[in-house]
């Protein structure tokens, strides 16, 4: 069977919705515009859906070199290049994260449409987060993902996953970047290295999941489903895996449709 890119996703903003494109520029960081944002609190640490089920009805848009946000019967757009100069020492999980604010009218946005103060930062500089793999034994540099810069998931471990589910779901509860068509439920945690077009990727490790995908992204509204399946057939020591962490090795454009060569 040939394995071909079925859906391709980028999420400008971590944890606010996902945008679905037909090609995408691969980088080191992952996808370019995927996830330079974020958006953190007084406190200066990062927000995300796992606390706030309703970024997930914030919809990012890029027109040209513009990011629109809608949220409910609001919109704001702001310059993908805009950025204030005072650098911001942010973490994300146990990573030192130097970011930047956006501007101050983006901020007062996103705090009145969620009801606390909050500021839109950004990552402007390979290397302003390093990441470091156990499993690969390097240190990587990455953008404002949780780990690793993107979730590769085949089409057939949703498949397998929604046959034992009584509400069925989609592939974005997961957000992943690369969907592809396969034939055999998480065969893509096998995978080492590959090819897509003149692209190579590895496997960096099977993705841990957490309540984050239980939320309902187009209601905001979390529910025991489908972690509490997967839990019953995917969980190894205290972890839940769907999807796989996988790492980009040199630059270029990737398509729906490109076949993976191994």
């Amino acid at each position: 069977m040939n394995y071909v890119v079925k859906e391709l996703f980028i999420y400008p903003i971590k944890s606010l919705a996902g945008i679905r494109v037909e090609s995408a520029k691969a980088e080191e960081m992952g996808f370019e515009n995927d996830r330079r944002w974020m958006l953190i609190d007084e406190e200066n640490q990062f927000i995300t859906q796992r606390n706030h089920s309703n970024l997930s009805q914030f919809y990012p848009k890029i027109i040209g070199d513009k990011i629109s946000i809608r949220h409910l019967d609001k919109n704001h757009v702001f310059s993908i290049s805009e950025t204030l100069n005072e650098p911001i020492f942010s973490k994300v999980w146990d990573d030192e994260s130097k970011v930047v604010e956006v501007d101050k009218s983006t901020s007062k946005w996103f705090s009145e449409a969620l009801g606390f103060e909050c500021k839109l930062v950004k990552i402007t500089n390979k290397g302003d987060r390093k990441h470091s793999s156990t499993k690969l034994d390097t240190t990587l540099n990455v953008s404002l993902a949780d780990g690793y810069p993107y979730l590769l998931i085949g089409s057939e471990s949703l498949n397998f996953l929604n046959q034992k589910l009584d509400e069925k779901i989609t592939i974005e509860r997961f957000r992943p970047n690369i969907v592809i068509s396969s034939l055999i439920a998480h065969e893509e945690d096998l995978f080492d290295t590959f090819h897509i077009g003149n692209l190579q990727f590895k496997n960096a490790k099977p993705c841990e999941r957490c309540i984050m995908i239980n939320n309902n992204p187009e209601k905001g509204l979390v529910n025991k489903e489908p972690l509490n399946t997967l839990s019953k057939y995917r969980k190894v020591d205290n972890s839940i895996f769907f999807g796989t962490n996988i790492i980009c090795l040199n630059e270029g454009e990737i398509s729906i449709g490109d076949a993976l060569i191994f």
